[in-house]
């Protein structure tokens, strides 16, 4: 299992978390209550947002590294284009790969 987290700093994290979720409920399980999302992959990667006032939190756990690095850019390209007035939006990730 490999796992990353982010820290987005924005102001528009809700807004962000609302618009990717309603894009991809039509194809996705999503999950959505309040400001945090779960949102299943076709991989079966899950990505998790909780929105911050000042931060968009992000998690992805995926079954391997390879599956990792592709939701990540998958999710960065999605909430680029979402937060267009103010991207590239900053991911700091933290991976964490487990044997």
């Amino acid at each position: 299992m490999s796992s990353t987290t982010a820290a987005v700093p924005t102001e528009h994290a809700e807004r962000y978390l609302q618009q990717l979720c309603k894009h991809w409920a039509h194809k996705l399980q999503v999950e959505v209550n309040d400001n945090r999302a779960r949102i299943v992959m076709p991989s079966g990667a899950i990505t998790s947002l909780d929105a911050g006032t000042d931060a968009l939190d992000v998690r992805i756990d995926a079954a391997d590294a390879e599956m990792l690095a592709i939701t990540k850019d998958v999710v960065v390209r999605h909430l680029d284009r979402f937060a267009f007035r103010e991207a590239p939006l900053a991911f700091h990730w933290t991976d964490d790969t487990l044997a």
